[in-house]
């Protein structure tokens, strides 16, 4: 009996081992998983809604609204698929955009060239309502990454 006693214990004890070594291979592969999930930060970091001047819906006024986006992290961050939409449902897709780290890029709603910094969404009326809206950035999977609303939300 004491044999048999002795031989469920070796077995219970070499179960118990086996167990805190899968638990100890799992832990880390957890904690990889949750740092794998964390998205990239990038944020709405400024909105200028109300074009300085007249608005008379000139390409000047038109680019003198903008979003400013800024990548918080230490590397460059390639926004091809993002959008940034305001709540009528106007939206603006980046193409194959790099944004470099700790930098920020200006989205102007009338024409112009983009660079490194400006980009311009093309268009011949304004986007951003003065009184009220919301800058929604998403990412390329539809995921919403930052917003930013002004005024009283009209919904």
């Amino acid at each position: 009996m004491s044999s048999a006693s002795s031989s469920v214990r070796r077995i219970g004890a070499a179960v118990l081992a086996a167990g805190a070594v899968v638990g100890a291979a799992a832990l880390p592969a957890a904690a990889q998983d949750r740092g794998h999930q964390q998205r990239p930060r990038v944020e709405i970091s400024r909105v200028q809604a109300v074009s300085p001047g007249r608005e008379d819906r000139s390409n000047r006024s038109l680019n003198g609204e903008w979003v400013e986006i800024t990548n918080t992290t230490r590397n460059p961050i390639n926004l091809r698929g993002w959008t940034l939409r305001d709540d009528d449902g106007n939206r603006y897709r980046f193409d194959n955009v790099r944004i470099n780290s700790r930098a920020t890029i200006r989205i102007h709603t009338g024409t112009g060239r983009n660079t490194r910094t400006d980009l311009f969404q093309n268009r011949r009326d304004y986007v951003w309502d003065n009184r009220a809206d919301t800058a929604t950035l998403r990412d390329d999977r539809g995921r919403t990454i930052d917003t930013e609303s002004w005024g009283r939300r009209h919904h």
